[in-house]
């Protein structure tokens, strides 16, 4: 089973890198696909998320806003494998 997770960012986002690094450490170890969405490219995400982002989405759940947490996240993820 392959799992989604998408990440809503915009450019100059620290906890938007934190989340990202977070992400990365983990997709070796799960069948993951990994979408970046910059909000600022689309004025509607942008519009419903200007401050509040980072925004990770697992299958196209909301699961983490502004900070992922890498053992919340593995957690997640073993459910769903």
């Amino acid at each position: 089973m392959s799992i989604s997770i998408e990440i809503l960012t915009k450019k100059d986002c620290c906890l938007c890198d934190e989340a990202k690094a977070i992400i990365k450490r983990v997709l070796p170890d799960y069948p993951v696909t990994l979408t970046l969405t910059d909000i600022e490219s689309d004025p509607i995400l942008f519009e419903c998320y200007k401050e509040r982002i980072p925004v990770v989405r697992i299958n196209g759940k909301e699961s983490f806003v502004y900070k992922a947490n890498e053992t919340t996240l593995r957690k997640k993820l073993d459910k769903l494998i």
